[in-house]
């Protein structure tokens, strides 16, 4: 398998695209008014203690206060005694409103939630996790052999410095890496945490104290894999960042780095910017006929799986058993594509063969393997559904680029407009009988207007008649269909 990552910079927005075998498998997008925060380092003051919920609101400079729990707060005084703190410990005893504190963000604020905290700083390079408050050396569990897991242990415990308080994670890019660039990684960490430290006690609380790297370079560090073809660029200013960070810590990519100057817009390459758009459709086509329908809401996801057009060559169950097949790749696809995440909830068409069951739960695993974000897949519920969870670190393709419509709210559709005429009616009525007028005026959209001038038209005539007060009408382009006004005049 081959990967091509292409990069379309700007001043206004970065976007990355992983290409594998010519067929899109994920979209980053990094827009210069709202960056991510997720890696960021900031100086924090408690705003807010809750002991019910054993958290705390923290306050980072952002629109809403950040959320820290007491399991992601180290105790100094278990971190000077190097052991681990107990799980139980009460909130109220790791910190107290006003406290300032250095805290890492892990989770983007999310609609209405803010930023997800930790104080269990950790700092990445292009093998290692380096975590200042940590102990030992753990490995990738991708990285599977268990000889190349021993040897990249040994070589990071042969490295640790004598009474080094620190903890190290390898990467799975760091599989095969030679000894000297795991010490390089090394002293590059403990010097960038020894900075951001020194920062932070210089830094006033609500301040950011160390940003994490630019899109087009966390795509070098965190996604290139020993089959990564190349990786393509279309701006000279940023091809020449990513030259630079892959020649101090990946130089044996160097000559995979391209500088794309075609006149063809780099995402119009594999159709990129078509598979965006058919990202943000609900309905999703499979090649047997087929199709998916994705919807994506505040509590979960839920794909339901469909035959459509496939009536299949031999007989129900088989053609029932393929489209299951052909869904289970296309739905790990999709879920790295829009970047779904949380509860995920899958309606595969029923199979009455277990083997078939257990076939396709295979082929969903199985095309899950290649995505590095975490997921879990439990059993089929007794309803015959598929539940999984993917975890959330990022907002959805769809929350990043879109945003509800305004007419229906997000709500996905409207009342018609016979509804809102019989709204109307009611309305004139509940006034009329409230207050002395001379005459009514009835704002609302086109449609509206026109039918209560034609179907409604009689009904409108009567309603004059008993209310004994004349009605005009008139219509309002600003006005969606379901909006209305009853104005005394």
């Amino acid at each position: 398998m081959s990967t091509e990552i292409l990069i379309n910079a700007s001043t206004h927005e970065a976007r990355a695209a992983v290409v594998e075998n010519g067929v899109l498998q994920e979209v980053f997008l990094e827009r210069s008014s709202r960056r991510g925060l997720i890696s960021n380092i900031y100086k924090g003051r408690v705003s807010r203690v809750l002991p019910g919920m054993q958290a705390a609101f923290i306050e980072i400079g952002m629109e809403r206060t950040a959320f820290l729990h007491a399991s992601d707060i180290i105790d100094p005084r278990h971190e000077a005694a190097g052991i681990e703190p107990p799980r139980t410990e009460n909130i109220r005893s790791l910190v107290s409103e006003g406290n300032e504190i250095l805290v890492q963000v892990v989770k983007d604020p999310l609609g209405t939630k803010g930023a997800r905290l930790t104080t269990y700083i950790t700092l990445p390079s292009r093998h290692l996790v380096y975590m200042p408050q940590g102990h030992g050396v753990g490995v990738s569990a991708r990285i599977e052999n268990e000889a190349e897991r021993e040897r990249l242990r040994g070589v990071v415990l042969a490295g640790l410095e004598p009474n080094e308080n620190a903890g190290y994670i390898v990467r799975t890019a760091a599989e095969d890496a030679l000894p000297e660039a795991l010490r390089a990684d090394m002293m590059y960490l403990r010097k960038l945490w020894e900075f951001v430290r020194q920062q932070g006690l210089r830094t006033s609380p609500g301040q950011l104290v160390h940003a994490d790297l630019p899109l087009h370079l966390r795509i070098l560090r965190d996604l290139l894999r020993p089959d990564f073809e190349r990786a393509l660029v279309d701006q000279p200013g940023a091809h020449r960042e990513m030259r630079e960070f892959a020649g101090a810590f990946i130089p044996e990519i160097l000559p995979r780095i391209e500088l794309y100057e075609e006149r063809r817009p780099i995402f119009e390459l594999h159709h990129v910017e078509e598979e965006i758009q058919k990202a943000l459709e609900r309905k999703v086509s499979l090649k047997s006929g087929g199709y998916l329908i994705i919807d994506q809401t505040e509590a979960m996801t839920t794909i339901d799986v469909n035959t459509g057009a496939f009536v299949g060559h031999r007989n129900l169950e088989e053609t029932i058993f393929r489209t299951n097949l052909e869904a289970a790749v296309t739905i790990a696809r999709q879920l790295r594509l829009r970047n779904l995440g949380g509860i995920i909830i899958i309606d595969f068409i029923d199979m009455e063969e277990p083997e078939h069951r257990r076939q396709v739960l295979q082929a969903l695993e199985r095309a899950l393997a290649d995505d590095h974000v975490k997921t879990n897949i439990s059993s089929v519920s007794p309803l015959g559904l598929v539940e999984m969870t993917r975890k959330r670190t990022r907002e959805s393709l769809e929350h990043l680029l879109c945003q509800a419509c305004p007419t229906c709210e997000g709500r996905g559709f409207v009342k018609t407009a016979e509804t809102v005429c019989y709204e109307v009616f009611r309305e004139i009525v509940r006034q009329a009988r409230q207050f002395e007028c001379q005459q009514l005026m009835v704002l609302a959209h086109q449609d509206v207007i026109e039918r209560l001038l034609d179907e409604e038209s009689s009904a409108l005539g009567e309603l004059e008649l008993v209310t004994g007060v004349p009605i005009r009408l008139q219509a309002e382009s600003l006005y969606g269909v379901d909006q209305y006004d009853v104005v005394l005049m």
